[in-house]
């Protein structure tokens, strides 16, 4: 799988990484082995950047216990999504003690409170328990905040949502970061599933063919990858199978501009 450097975060990524919000708010012994047998899945296919939040219910925890033993193997993106600056701190220091004292990406989820818990973040940083900051926002209402917080240089990575259904950020966000040198982490490559709903015919796909592509997830993550200004993209599922297939699209050739074309054309047309 190609590596891109997350912009000036210093990170070598995959751009394929695994996104956790749903797929490991689990509990009991038979979800926490499909979660252990999902992050074999990801090792195995050079996956190894995961995402995680508080707000995503037991997911920092799942993930940390099927981590146990090879948390050197793996990079850590997680979030601080607090009201305050106690609930903040004890939130941090939860997720510390669950990954080894060390997150290598530490965002600030949908920019709430963001300016006291950047402050946090800055000192743990300086403290060398917090590799890079980031922030992050799934509304196109808030990209306007978001872009405040670019510029402040104080963060150097951002998450937004990118697919064909979902373009947003190419207007301001998506230039601003390659702007300022910002790693981009990509959420709802899928459209929260909306684009998996209905999946186009393997003769649609057929001139995909000869970019590795064969299935329509596949046609989604090399769609936003073939962007340069994209690092990591980060697909959840519950389906160790499903690792290897996503993992196959983040390796070159990547799409021309009648590719990105056809794939916007056969998303809007599965809706």
């Amino acid at each position: 799988m190609e590596h891109r450097l997350l912009g000036k975060t210093g990170l070598q990524v995959p751009v394929v990484g695994m996104g956790t919000w749903i797929t490991f708010d689990v509990r009991g012994k038979a979800a926490l082995e499909n979660a252990h047998a999902v992050v074999d899945a990801a090792f195995a296919a050079g996956a190894n950047f995961f995402d995680s939040s508080p707000m995503y219910g037991q997911a920092e925890y799942v993930l940390s216990e099927v981590l146990r033993g090879r948390r050197d193997k793996a990079l850590i993106a997680t979030k601080v999504w607090a009201q305050s600056a106690s609930e903040g701190r004890a939130q941090v220091e939860r997720a510390l003690a669950l990954f080894d004292q060390y997150i290598d990406l530490y965002q600030i989820h949908n920019l709430v409170l963001w300016q006291v818990h950047l402050t946090m973040l800055e000192q743990l940083r300086d403290a060398g328990q917090v590799h890079a900051i980031g922030a992050t926002h799934y509304s196109s209402s808030y990209f306007g905040e978001l872009q405040r917080v670019m510029r402040t240089g104080r963060i150097t990575a951002i998450q937004i949502p990118y697919n064909p259904l979902q373009r947003e950020v190419e207007r301001e966000i998506l230039p601003l970061a390659a702007e300022l040198g910002l790693g981009v982490v990509v959420m709802r490559p899928f459209a929260e599933g909306d684009l998996m709903r209905r999946t186009p015919s393997k003769a649609d796909l057929a001139p995909l063919q000869p970019f590795g592509v064969t299935t329509w997830a596949q046609a989604l993550l090399k769609w936003i990858l073939s962007d340069p200004r994209c690092h990591v993209a980060i697909p959840a599922t519950r389906n160790p199978g499903r690792i290897s297939e996503n993992a196959a699209a983040g390796e070159p050739p990547w799409f021309g501009p009648d590719e990105r074309a056809l794939v916007a054309r056969l998303a809007v047309r599965r809706r």
